[in-house]
């Protein structure tokens, strides 16, 4: 059952792959990025494109197992109930 979720993700990862490609095909002018007062060096719209799909890719799985991490650690601790604050009683 592992399968289908895999082939899914694959193939979402090549038609990204293909349309950054041509696109990045179709815009072959150098596009520099602002930020605030910085300015990036000038670079093809298909190398922006990847660096931003990469960059996203990594970000969105690297923070699951970190926020996971995060809750894991204080959250619970304080949040657990005591025997005697508990509302059911024992006959």
């Amino acid at each position: 059952m592992k399968t289908i979720p895999l082939l899914a993700i694959s193939f979402l990862v090549a038609i990204l792959a293909s349309a950054i490609g041509i696109i990045s095909v179709q815009n072959a002018a150098p596009v520099a990025l602002n930020f605030i007062f910085f300015k990036s060096i000038q670079m093809p719209v298909g190398l922006v494109l990847a660096m931003s799909v990469s960059a996203g890719l990594i970000g969105g799985a690297l923070l699951p197992p970190l926020w996971h991490l995060s809750d894991s650690q204080g959250s619970r601790s304080k949040f657990q109930a005591s025997s005697e604050d508990s509302d059911t009683a024992t006959y």
